[in-house]
């Protein structure tokens, strides 16, 4: 009988199989690499996802704006009924359909990045916050009536208004994310034109 010799046929083998295990290795530190960024890395296919990297500031401007928006929502859902000019209503509407949209992106990316999604979870004062009304601001909004809403509307929204482009300014300076730098870009934008619009309404109140 022939002796096979199986030492002639296991020493490629094994080469071959150190081969595919480096290899491997390789593969798995690369990962380990990408994940030390800070809020992951973007897609390979160029479009910035959400969970592109991104810094404090990034967190401070979505935890901040959120709170913000809502209270504009606020505003503009009591305009919506109480408002006696045509032009207030139709802005109003207008200020709900962009920034309802915008909280939910927002929420979004806090919870992608793992962050808290409330301001005062993350010790942001929301009275500090650029153009937020106080509460009684508020109160007094949703007392007025007829044209004395509409001027107290229109005077606290091109304030509030102010401070949201404000908060979107030092997030297009300091912000590291793409989508959340363009998004202050769409506020200071759409905000700068609606406080135009409101200007021209006040004046003739």
């Amino acid at each position: 009988m022939t002796r096979v010799n199986t030492r002639r046929f296991l020493l490629p083998a094994a080469a071959a199989l150190a081969t595919v295990i480096l290899a491997a290795g390789c593969g798995d530190g690369g990962n380990e690499a990408g994940d030390l960024n800070h809020g992951g890395t973007a897609s390979p296919t160029g479009a910035a996802s959400s969970n592109a990297t991104f810094n404090d500031v990034d967190v401070r401007f979505a935890q901040m704006m959120i709170p913000h928006h809502e209270q504009a929502v606020q505003m503009a859902t009591l305009a919506q009924t109480r408002a006696s000019d045509p032009q207030v209503k139709q802005l109003a509407v207008q200020v709900k359909a962009a920034q309802d949209p915008e909280i939910t992106t927002m929420t979004g990316w806090l919870t992608t990045w793992g962050q808290s999604t409330a301001a005062h979870d993350s010790g942001h004062d929301m009275a500090s916050m650029p153009g937020m009304m106080s509460d009684d601001d508020m109160a007094k909004l949703k007392a007025a009536t007829g044209t004395a809403f509409d001027r107290m509307f229109v005077d606290m929204m091109i304030a509030h208004h102010k401070g949201a482009i404000q908060m979107a300014q030092d997030e297009q300076s300091n912000g590291a994310h793409p989508q959340a730098k363009a998004l202050a870009a769409t506020i200071e934008k759409t905000q700068t034109a609606e406080i135009t619009t409101l200007e021209t309404i006040l004046e003739r109140l």
